[in-house]
């Protein structure tokens, strides 16, 4: 068997140097990420609740921290982040009763249920002068 050429110390000088390059890369393309969150977050009228920011660091509905309900169940899917490498829970979409039909649609190819705030395409079409009626489904 051949002599490994690094000891553990080189091993070790060359895995912080790279986690001090990560984090540098990180920062620098940062910026540009919270660019184009912001920008969909503006196109599509999201809010914190929509985006769960709502309730970070609180308790949930019986005391137990988010983290303790996802354990318990299942209704909630674990999701890894490729880039920082940690778990956190996605919630798993439920349907509403009615929910999920295409109600109106726009000659462009865009829909809404009627749920939710009205996206930037039908507002922009109802100040164009169209009508609910003539964009019904």
């Amino acid at each position: 068997m051949a002599e490994p050429t690094e000891t553990l110390k080189e091993i070790d000088q060359e895995i912080a140097r790279l986690k001090e390059r990560a984090a540098s890369i990180i920062a620098s393309e940062k910026a540009g990420v919270i660019e184009r969150i912001k920008e969909a977050i503006a196109y599509y009228s999201l809010t914190a609740a929509e985006l769960n920011l709502g309730a970070q660091g609180r308790a949930g509905k019986r005391g137990k921290s988010p983290k303790a309900r996802s354990a318990k169940g299942n209704s909630e899917k674990a999701f890894v982040d490729p880039v920082i490498g940690s778990s956190t829970a996605a919630p798993v979409k439920k349907t509403r009763a009615g929910a999920g039909g295409v109600k109106y649609k726009d000659g462009a190819g865009n829909s809404w249920s009627g749920f939710g705030p009205k996206p930037r395409w039908l507002t922009e079409a109802l100040a164009g002068g169209k009508t609910l009626d003539e964009l019904k489904a």
